[in-house]
């Protein structure tokens, strides 16, 4: 010891009496849990998100996580400004996924309408929707590894998403935020050599794809990282109200596309273009971090199916209704859910027959996604506890909104 002890510590046996000038110390030693703050500026809560970690040493005794650092008042907006004034608001829910939020809330407007979109539109839809979808995941995956300690799986991910990106930017002019998809189809029809260019992404891509997956996905280290780490079970997942690839890496074979199809999914599907893959806990168990990562990279390669089937089966036409300027939604309500990369987003809207929302709410797939962390997060190790956040792809905007 650096100091020496006054005295000696003496633990007297029952009945012994203490000698002249012995000092007896009364040991009171107690221990508690240690309470630790991951953000909410930190890298591995991909945005202003904190997590209150309780730890015994290296286990991790609860965890709680705290939102409302990126709250922005987008429910309460959409019943203060018109029905398309509201669009670009949607983009920013899901800052990876815009064009799937334009997507969501634009059909719950057209239900309560009753409008039917042109056939060109939907195939534009669905092909700017899952080339989207792609690159969320990209991102889910290049940043996953990042949070693990690998970093090229991220530079070869944003290489590939450059050019997603790119094409986005010649449909709409923009690259991450792009209000493209309009209230009875889309702002405009693709541009000359577009769907070329996007079929020459494909072929890219399926080459690419398989990097991807030798990269990381059965990478030694990064499966001793994630198998058997942040277990859902299936039951765990359905009552916790999991959607996307944290319901479908827990076994449950359900998708929205085509469950409860919506667009042009329903033909898509019956054409074979696309399956729906489901873990199977072939790395370890059923329901853990491998199985959700890996439902993610598999998803990719099953949207440029789509994608495919659409550039084969597109025609020339309009890309937009009759729609007016001034847009007053007849009196009614509507509950739209679609799958966007990350779950189950959906709108539900009220109008009156006004210009303005009476009614306008979100239920986001990262919010009700994030429910399951402070159940999953008790019981491991601390050095798992970035794998597990890791695991959920939340996005903070879509949590708080």
């Amino acid at each position: 010891m650096d100091r020496e002890l006054q005295g000696t510590i003496t633990l007297p046996e029952e009945g012994r009496t203490l000698a002249s000038g012995e000092q007896e110390f009364v040991l009171d030693v107690r221990t508690q849990d240690m309470e630790l703050n991951m953000g909410p500026q930190h890298p591995a809560t991909h945005g202003v998100m904190r997590i209150l970690v309780r730890t015994d040493g290296e286990l991790v005794t609860g965890a709680q996580p705290h939102l409302g650092y990126l709250h922005r008042c987008a429910e309460k907006i959409g019943e203060n400004v018109e029905w398309l004034q509201y669009l670009p608001y949607t983009d920013r829910y899901d800052y990876l996924a815009a064009m799937n939020n334009n997507i969501g809330y634009s059909m719950a407007v057209e239900a309560v309408m009753g409008i039917e979109i042109p056939r060109r539109a939907e195939m534009l839809r669905v092909i700017c929707a899952e080339l989207n979808r792609i690159g969320s995941h990209l991102i889910a995956f290049g940043t996953y590894g990042l949070d693990l300690g690998a970093i090229t799986p991220f530079l070869y991910a944003f290489r590939e998403r450059e050019w997603m990106m790119s094409l986005f930017e010649k449909i709409c002019g923009a690259r991450l935020t792009y209000s493209y998809i309009r209230i009875g189809g889309v702002f405009n029809d693709a541009p000359p050599g577009w769907l070329g260019e996007v079929s020459r992404f494909c072929d890219t891509f399926e080459v690419k794809w398989r990097e991807y997956y030798d990269l990381l996905i059965e990478n030694q280290i990064f499966v001793g990282r994630t198998a058997d780490v942040g277990v859902i079970p299936r039951d765990m997942a359905l009552d916790f109200g999991l959607t996307g690839p944290m319901l479908r890496g827990s076994g449950v074979d359900f998708d929205l596309r085509r469950d409860m199809p919506y667009s042009l999914y329903e033909e898509i599907h019956d054409a074979g273009a696309f399956k729906i893959p489901v873990g199977t806990g072939e790395k370890g168990t059923l329901g853990d971090c491998w199985d959700r990562v890996w439902v993610r990279v598999v998803e990719m390669m099953e949207s440029v199916g789509i994608v495919r089937w659409c550039l084969e089966n597109i025609e020339p036409g309009p890309v937009i209704g009759d729609i007016p300027k001034t847009l007053r939604v007849p009196a009614g309500e509507a509950y739209v859910g679609i799958e966007n990369p990350r779950g189950e987003l959906g709108h539900y809207v009220v109008s009156d027959g006004d210009k303005v929302a009476t009614r306008c709410r979100v239920r986001g797939p990262s919010f009700c996604n994030l429910a399951v962390v402070e159940e999953i997060l008790s019981g491991t190790l601390l050095g798992d506890s970035v794998a597990i956040i890791g695991s959920t792809d939340v996005v903070i905007g879509e949590t708080d909104r």
